[in-house]
């Protein structure tokens, strides 16, 4: 067997996994990684942010917007440190991504004599931030432990991978089979029971309801058929935009359907947990509950279906739609009854000025196929229940993790990943400032992404709460930001500041069109708040 160090040994089975981005920052304890990278590096791109949770949001807006692993690097302690927020976004949002990281060396683990870098358990950090975990030990071990990285990823509920190697191993140079060829993921087989009782139920059903969540999001043509098989609309709130096209009749965002769902009969649930209809709309022994799900052990969480499928939703939709097709029932459109809930809500609504009115532009300049990717402000808050969403993987949010600051790096990570697209990263200038330094980034690897700073001076949402609900105890939450125009220009980016709608449509357009990034800030006041809108009741009793 050839001679490789432990760095080559990794590199080299990182490329035959198909890997060809990395988001690393080097460091003493991964030089030899870095050295086997150089000697690669027309077969894998590095791209080196400023900030090592930069590296991790990266990856993971590489991941959520293509469905395959996103790849980074960071030295071991505080590095790692700084990338487990982002982590753990990507913990909650299904992603595959993959935390390749530093160890102190490995004769030292354990023993806490001060090594650089060292914390204690580091380990037992990555265990609970991630679905599998292993450490190299040996040159020989590196491929297959990556090999393992991956299938674990690619198999059945996807999730963060890490892999620990020290620089001991990094550096040794020792006898190393060739990498292995990817192997086969594994999915869980189809219950074809389950699957006809499913149809069954579906066929008969006179008002059957579909939740998409993530887990659908490769299933959109398959969810499409179904739901106009059986004129049942779908909803979708956050992580399940875009499965349906917001402009089909069926397709309704989640507080549209709260009061169809008082007369389902049958929820068909794709790759969701339900969480917001089964805590807090309720369900009663006249609804049945099927839910198709990879993980089994996410069945009884919340609430456990009637009918429980293991299984992908891509194996387990087109069994699903050739039952339901022969045991269907006679259906009349429902066109009109989607049109006045979509109408009634647009009233409920129409209090979210200048929110509407902005992302009303946002979708019309992003075009048919730009990717919106959110975050933690009003503006954001409402998009989630207005904006139109057409197509799959076009809008991302952090899910119920809820990490403020993840917008900005995360879109970079989604722009690298489709730079054949246009992508919007929207943000609060709270938010915008965690990770500023990698506009940086964005200007020294061409990154163009265009990013809306919407500038109210303050964690808008916690000082409406402090106002409102505590009677005005007012602290923590202004702010007093730089002059974004010029801290643009000083990155060497574009940067414009809008203050009406033609000046904002102009600033969009060209950053759609510059080879370097752009922010736009948007001064901005007071904006009315969700807060009464996300409650809507129980309207079902308890089983």
């Amino acid at each position: 067997m050839p001679l490789k160090t432990g760095g080559e040994a990794t590199v080299e089975a990182l490329i035959a996994h198909g890997a060809r981005t990395l988001f690393g920052l080097p460091g003493i304890q991964n030089d030899w990684l870095y050295n086997a990278l150089f000697d690669n590096r027309d077969q894998i791109r590095v791209i080196h942010p400023r900030h090592e949770q930069g590296c991790a949001y990266m990856a993971l807006g590489y991941a959520l917007a293509t469905g395959e692993p996103g790849l980074f690097n960071v030295v071991p302690g505080p590095g790692l440190l700084n990338a487990t927020a982002a982590m753990a976004t990507a913990y909650a949002l299904n992603a595959k991504v993959f935390c390749l990281t530093g160890q102190i060396l490995s004769r030292n683990i354990g023993k806490g004599i001060g090594d650089l870098h060292e914390i204690p358990q580091q380990s037992e950090v990555l265990r609970g931030l991630t679905k599998w975990h292993d450490m190299v030990l040996h040159p020989s071990d590196a491929g297959r432990k990556v090999a393992q990285a991956f299938f674990e990823m690619e198999s059945g509920r996807p999730r963060p991978v890490a892999l620990e190697i020290p620089p001991d191993v990094l550096k040794l140079r020792a006898e190393v089979p060739e990498p292995p060829t990817p192997w086969p993921a594994f999915a869980p087989p189809v219950d074809a029971g389950a699957i006809e009782t499913a149809g069954q139920w579906l066929g008969a059903a006179r008002n059957p309801l579909i939740f998409v969540g993530g887990g659908a999001q490769d299933v959109s043509a398959e969810v499409k058929q179904l739901a106009e098989l059986l004129q049942a609309p779908v909803v979708a709130y956050r992580t399940g935009h875009g499965v349906l096209d917001s402009r089909h009749p069926l397709s309704l965002k989640l507080p549209e359907a709260h009061a169809y769902y008082k007369a389902t009969d049958v929820v068909l649930a794709i790759g969701s947990h339900m969480r917001t209809p089964l805590q807090r709309w309720g369900s009663d022994s006249d609804m049945k509950i099927i839910r198709i799900d990879v993980d089994s052990d996410a069945m009884g969480r919340i609430q456990r279906p009637d009918l429980p499928i293991v299984a992908r939703a891509e194996d387990a939709l087109p069994p699903l739609l050739n039952a339901a097709d022969r045991h269907n029932r006679k259906r009349e459109p429902r066109d009109e009854q989607m049109r006045a809930l979509k109408a009634d809500w647009a009233q409920t609504s129409a209090f979210l000025e200048p929110q509407i009115s902005y992302l009303a532009i946002i979708r019309e300049e992003l075009g048919e196929d730009g990717i919106f990717v959110d975050e933690l402000t009003q503006m954001a808050y409402a998009a989630r229940i207005i904006m139109p969403v057409y197509k799959p993987r076009s809008y991302f949010s952090s899910g119920y993790q809820g990490t403020l600051g993840y917008g900005f790096p995360t879109a970079l990570g989604v722009k690298v990943a489709r730079p054949d697209l246009p992508v919007l990263s929207i943000a609060g200038d709270g938010g915008f400032m965690f990770s500023v330094g990698e506009l940086a980034t964005a200007v020294q690897h061409r990154i163009p992404l265009v990013t809306i700073i919407f500038n109210n001076n303050a964690y808008g949402n916690v000082r409406t709460m402090q106002i409102r609900d505590y009677e005005e105890r007012v602290i923590a939450t202004d702010l007093l930001n730089p002059d974004f125009v010029k801290l643009g220009e000083a990155f060497g980016a574009n940067a414009f500041r809008a203050e009406d709608e033609g000046q904002l449509r102009a600033a969009m357009r060209y950053g759609f069109a510059s080879e370097l990034p752009t922010i736009i800030e948007v001064p901005i006041g007071e904006t009315p708040s969700l807060d009464r809108l996300r409650d809507q009741g129980r309207i079902r009793p308890p089983r």
